[in-house]
């Protein structure tokens, strides 16, 4: 059953017993008066644990048909359902919980940032802190949440009704990788193999001197986290949604509105919207959680931890929904790319929210997880098809000036070069901090100039490239996801391909765009908490 209580119904929190007060206000045990009973990792104690002493909550106990929480953010008890005075409690901490592997990059936690896990059919619970919530070992992510009304309150292992989630996210720990190719292609050859294989990764914190390889079988620091010097990102568990849209041109709006932000499934993808826009809303966002839009870099670092052992290791199936619902799979695999029609090797299809087609299923739906990251539930979807995502990844001029877009009519409202065309644009919004952007070298007008790659991208280093047969388009050698690099006239990374572009969609599908207002291209989110 549902366990809810707003914050005004924890003010109460136990008052009545003077004793209690005073446990809480002194964090001293007191065996004579108080009727509280402590132990940490089982071992009765008389003294309360510190905040910083990484320790989290087990279980608390209470009789009389009270309910106790722990309020982490004030270290403090707070007690429900209190109608008896003497209520007892017995508070049981432990050691908070961490995975040996992860060499302490475990998940960082801050403010409304809730920690959950999720069942096989889609259900979120309330994690503890001291609960194996999380297992990469067993592909199995940490989840977070923050919630539509932060006022709410769920206990540990309470369900969490969809309703009541705004957005997920999913934490990607630092990494560093054994390099497994250089990325130099200057060009395509006649033709090529499937290439993908198990990316070698060892889990490091910010603490270790980063690794900083350049050659195959060297190691490398992935640069999505030595950007920010942090131990990991969250990153949007789903393409950025827009909250209220009801139908799919509703979700079509170029504006900078963080109130509109929404990551979870079964909604709307917000697209229509030029790159300077989608990067203030994520800006502003959550800036206490340094939300920001989503950098080409921290793409890589999710598609390369996908592609290690502790992800899925195989093609992440599109999101074929014709409507850019998140969080959709198609039910097979497609064996042909885009071709402008929806033919039986490609196909895509309109759905309700929520609701399956022939060819697509929603996110709970359980065979929606061969869309994850993971192929379960605490992975990342929309990482294929769906819409084309905006990435924060852009050129500069060969006289080092960032390109805003392609000309005076298609750009992304950022200050900057006209890259396809003369002159520049001047009244928008300035280039945020470069630990915001990754920015690549200038190059020819071609499209398949790779060696501007940055190792950890996820682009240059998936080849050799070659045409893929009975097309115009560019594939790479991994799963022959579509890979067409920014050049002048279309300086602005997109990833993921659409929801109609068959086997050329996929998470190391990369191509360029001019940053502008597009109907089928999104955005998403990650947080980068130091």
């Amino acid at each position: 059953m549902l366990k809810k209580i707003s914050l005004l119904g924890l003010i109460f929190t136990i008052i009545l017993l003077f004793s209690f007060s005073f446990f809480i206000v002194e964090n001293v045990y007191d065996n004579t008066e108080s009727l509280i009973g402590l132990t940490i990792d089982g071992v009765s104690t008389k003294n309360f644990p510190s905040k910083t002493s990484g320790y989290a909550i087990e279980s608390i106990l209470c009789d009389k048909d009270a309910t106790g929480v722990w309020d982490y953010e004030n270290w403090t008890l707070k007690i429900r359902n209190m109608t008896q005075s003497r209520t007892k409690c017995q508070i049981n901490f432990v050691s908070r919980y961490t995975e040996d592997i992860l060499n302490g990059t475990d998940p960082v936690l801050k403010d409304e940032l809730i920690p959950v896990t999720i069942e096989n059919d889609g259900t979120v619970k309330k994690a503890s802190l001291g609960w194996e919530w999380y297992k990469y070992k067993d592909k199995k992510w940490a989840n977070a949440i923050i919630l539509n009304d932060e006022t709410e309150v769920y206990y540990d292992g309470d369900v969490i009704p969809e309703e009541s989630i705004e957005s997920y996210f999913v934490w990607i720990p630092r990494y560093r990788y054994q390099i497994f190719n250089e990325g130099k292609y200057t060009g395509q050859i006649s033709s090529v193999t499937n290439a993908s294989k198990e990316i070698k990764i060892e889990f490091e914190n910010k603490n270790i001197e980063p690794s900083n390889g350049s050659t195959v079988g060297s190691w490398l620091t992935h640069p999505a986290f030595t950007a920010f010097d942090i131990n990991g990102i969250w990153v949007g568990k789903f393409e950025v949604g827009y909250k209220g849209a009801s139908t799919p041109d509703e979700a079509k709006k170029n504006e900078n509105n963080s109130n509109k932000i929404q990551v979870k499934p079964n909604v709307y993808s917000w697209r229509g919207i030029q790159v300077a826009n989608a990067h203030l809303s994520s800006y502003h966002y959550k800036r206490n959680l340094d939300s920001h839009m989503m950098k080409n870099t921290e793409w890589g670092a999710v598609a390369y931890l996908q592609h290690s052992a502790y992800g899925s290791k195989a093609s992440v199936r599109i999101n074929n929904n014709e409507n850019y619902i998140s969080g959709y799979a198609g039910v097979h695999e497609p064996t042909c790319g885009y071709t402008g029609a929806n033919e039986t090797c490609n196909r895509y299809e309109k759905t309700n929210l929520g609701v399956d087609g022939t060819y697509t299923v929603n996110y709970f739906n359980s065979s929606s997880q061969v869309a994850s990251t993971t192929g379960n539930y605490s992975g990342i979807y929309d990482m294929s098809g769906g819409a084309n995502e905006y990435v924060m990844g852009v050129i500069k001029t060969t006289n080092d000036v960032l390109c805003s877009g392609r000309n005076p009519s298609d750009h992304s409202g950022f200050n900057g070069s006209y890259c396809g065309d003369s002159g520049s644009f001047k009244d928008g919004e300035e280039f945020p901090n470069h630990r915001y952007l990754d920015t690549y070298k200038a190059g020819e007008s071609g499209n398949t100039n790779y060696n501007r790659r940055i190792l950890g991208d996820a682009t240059g280093e998936m080849g050799p490239f070659t045409t893929r047969n009975g097309e115009k388009r560019t594939a790479g050698s991994w799963y022959f996801d579509e890979a067409m690099f920014v050049f002048s006239a279309l300086p602005w990374v997109i990833r993921g391909g659409g929801n109609d572009s068959g086997i050329g969609a996929g998470i190391f599908y990369f191509h360029h765009a001019s940053g502008g207002i597009y109907s089928n291209y999104s955005f998403r989110i990650a947080l980068s908490i130091p």
